[in-house]
């Protein structure tokens, strides 16, 4: 038997396993993945790493061979305008700092990320069953067992579900959500330009939804394009040169030409909350727990905050000898993450809310309250310490650079 199945070999997944399996090596772990085998390279999308993940990442020993692909973001700024104003003023900057030499935040590319967890799995005897998918779970008093695509099944004293956002195990426990859906979709492409970005970071609040601009390695930068459903699928089937001369229109000429590397892809948008993380044997982390809006970029990071938090209270709870399926022992998962999971959750859905659209007074009042914040540099370093991860008191051991 198993003491800990994790079911999606994502990020979230691996990290929740090389962090439990790198803190009590007598733990049997394994990790379930229903995607096909390499499919995780061919994932061309980057996500922005905050300092606090950073920290978990060099904990893990993985930081140094993920560090040359990363670019840290060393300023960020914020203008909002319509698509077709000729000039977009700039109400708000951050310097990409939390102390010196420390980056706030670094844009990694995801198969760069999870090629290395999988290398921390190798290292530390995890065993990764690829291609198989959960298709039910049997959870009893002293453990769980969970059936997969290909007929075999797993027993173990815990199961972590990290299948994301759409997550058939949140299902399977009968754990509600509490969901809505923005009518909107990301547009998702990476794009090489002529100049470089010296790593600044750009978050144009348009109309239809946020224009992000994130800085990658070698003149290239991700782009996170948030557009109303129906005229992003549009987008996405046009051919190359409308899509670009669309694209040209938000993101101008100050990097020199654009030229779109590798796929476009749209994404629907919307916000799923879990109710519950967690049941006997049974916990969320990542996706399957929390699906926020991109508008702050924390949506991986929430994930990985889940895993720091899992990951102490199940090796905490197995170094007094508990039962780490224990539901007892896993409420304090719960009560450590369920709160700032709402908050982040109502914070990206408010935002959304207020910056998606062209309505005069709300953008009068938006625009004064990025000035005023602008103005404030105790303000502006709070908010900072708050999107770096770094701010506040009880953040679990990994998140500070600590090992468990």
């Amino acid at each position: 038997m198993q003491d800990m199945l994790v079911v999606g070999g994502g990020y979230v997944g691996l990290a929740v396993a090389v962090a439990v399996k790198q803190a009590a090596p007598h733990l049997d772990v394994t990790v379930a993945d229903g995607a096909p085998k390499g499919a995780w390279e061919k994932d061309l999308r980057a996500s922005a790493i905050i300092a606090a993940a950073t920290r978990m990442l060099q904990v893990f020993g993985i930081w140094d061979e993920i560090h040359p692909e990363a670019e840290p973001i060393t300023r960020m700024i914020v203008t909002d305008s319509k698509t077709g104003d000729p000039v977009r003023p700039v109400f708000l900057t951050f310097d990409g700092e939390v102390r010196d030499g420390e980056p706030f935040a670094h844009m990694i590319p995801n198969s760069v990320i999870v090629g290395a967890l999988r290398r921390a799995c190798e290292r530390l005897g995890i065993e990764i069953r690829q291609g198989i998918a959960a298709t039910n779970f049997t959870a009893g008093e002293v453990s769980v067992s969970t059936t997969f695509s290909d007929a075999s099944a797993i027993e173990s004293r815990l199961l972590v579900a990290c299948d994301g956002v759409r997550s058939r195990l949140r299902d399977m426990a009968h754990i509600k959500t509490v969901s809505w859906d923005y009518g909107q979709s990301g547009i998702v492409v990476t794009v090489e330009h002529e100049r470089p970005h010296n790593g600044c970071a750009e978050e144009h609040f348009l109309p239809s939804g946020p224009f992000a601009i994130l800085p990658l390695k070698n003149n290239r930068s991700s782009l996170v394009w948030t557009e109303r459903a129906a005229d992003a699928e549009r987008l996405v089937a046009s051919d190359d040169l409308v899509f670009e001369e669309e694209l040209e229109r938000r993101f101008g000429h100050k990097l020199g030409a654009l030229h779109v590397v590798g796929d476009r892809r749209a994404f629907p948008l919307g916000l799923t909350l879990a109710r519950d993380f967690v049941a006997p044997r049974f916990a969320l982390a990542g996706d399957a727990a929390h699906g926020i809006h991109p508008i702050s970029g924390q949506g991986l990071n929430l994930g990985f905050k889940d895993v720091a938090a899992l990951a102490e209270t199940i090796v905490e709870a197995d170094r007094l000898g508990l039962d780490i399926g224990s539901v007892n022992v896993l409420e304090r998962y719960q009560t450590w993450r369920r709160f700032d999971t709402f908050r982040m959750g109502v914070t990206t859905d408010v935002l959304n809310r207020l910056f998606s659209n062209d309505v005069t007074p709300l953008r009068v009042v938006r625009d004064f309250g990025l000035g005023l914040v602008d103005r404030l540099p105790g303000l502006k370093s709070y908010f900072i310490g708050q999107a770096a991860g770094t701010a506040g008191r009880g953040s679990p051991r990994l998140l500070t650079g600590q090992a468990i």
